[in-house]
């Protein structure tokens, strides 16, 4: 073959393979026009071989020409899938109505628990106190030792505790927020101490492992009970409603002296319902801290978040909190 009929012939394949590209309509079209002049058997590549018989002066300009074309194949047949690709871009776009009212998509709401812890502490932030948190993973130190439970204090077997090491623990209570907060702050001190605890509990209706507590702790001069009793009853008035008796009754925690148990009574119920544990800082705690016992006291109480919202809503089952049923979770939606 001489150089003038390689160069009739390129121009011959050239055209039947803009004619095949232009009228290829799908994907699997497409790649049949590939295969036909790009594939290894294909019209195109099998012109490459004729390069050998052409004489030496000519092989140059001959194979600058077929790999133009080849190059100007492959770039027409993208061309011919964006083509393609727009298209249905375009037919999707049709597609949609834009009239047509969006479809809703929830982005859902608080649950129980914050909805109540929420609503506790805007109450005690009317009061005065501040909100205060702490680690959840806990040194002994601060869980035991310094609210005065020492080592082999029996009170330490009765928080039955996640241990993690020999000297950290998942803390069984926010009390070492207390600890924290009176290590660094001199009195008075008016916090609440809001957040998760963990105890080796069974779970049931009345117990779980993990849990919501808050703790409220006020150190100042010249406090007593009598100041205890008042916070409790603003408290009970402001979160349950008027018209709730509350009582103290003698108990023993080893951080308090005296120690009290909190109990309420509902309008027109006899029975009264435990609450929560309290009573005065023991001296040895304040102590501890730094603080002088015979210029400021103060008094400590705490209860759990999920058996205050389960006596104000009613709820049965403590294990409802922790279900993640959206039939329960949607019944509390606020307003």
């Amino acid at each position: 073959m001489s150089s003038g009929d390689l160069e009739q012939r390129i121009a011959e394949v050239r055209e039947a393979f803009l004619e095949r590209a232009a009228a290829a309509s799908t994907p699997s079209e497409i790649e049949e026009v590939r295969v036909a002049f790009l594939g290894r058997k294909g019209t195109i590549s099998q012109l490459f071989p004729s390069l050998g018989a052409l004489p030496a002066d000519g092989r140059a300009a001959a194979g600058a020409a077929l790999n133009a074309l080849k190059a100007e194949a492959a770039e027409q047949l993208e061309a011919c899938r964006q083509r393609l690709s727009d298209a249905a871009s375009d037919g999707e776009r049709r597609a949609v109505d834009i009239t047509l009212p969006g479809v809703y998509h929830s982005v859902g709401h608080p649950h129980l628990l914050s909805i109540v812890q929420r609503e506790i502490e805007e109450i005690f932030l009317g009061m005065g106190f501040d909100v205060a948190v702490g680690p959840e993973i806990e040194t002994e130190y601060h869980n035991f030792e310094a609210l005065n439970i020492p080592a082999g204090h029996p009170a330490r077997e009765d928080w039955d505790t996640f241990y993690i090491s020999d000297t950290l623990l998942l803390r069984p209570h926010t009390s070492p927020v207390q600890i924290r907060v009176m290590e660094s702050t001199e009195p008075p001190v008016r916090i609440i101490c809001p957040g998760r605890c963990f105890r080796r509990d069974a779970q049931d209706a009345t117990h779980s492992p993990t849990f919501f507590q808050v703790e409220l702790l006020w150190i100042d001069e010249q406090l007593s009970l009598a100041n205890l009793r008042y916070v409790i009853d603003r408290f009970v008035e402001a979160f349950f409603g008027p018209g709730y008796e509350t009582r103290l009754s003698g108990d023993f925690f080893p951080f308090t002296e005296p120690s009290v148990q909190l109990h309420m009574r509902e309008p027109g119920e006899e029975s009264w319902l435990e609450i929560g544990g309290a009573g005065m800082v023991d001296p040895a705690v304040l102590e501890c801290v730094g603080y002088d016992p015979e210029t400021v006291s103060g008094f400590a109480f705490g209860f759990g978040l999920e058996r205050m919202a389960m006596l104000k809503y009613g709820i049965r089952d403590i294990r409802t909190f922790l279900a993640n049923d959206l039939r329960f979770i949607r019944q509390f939606r606020p307003a």
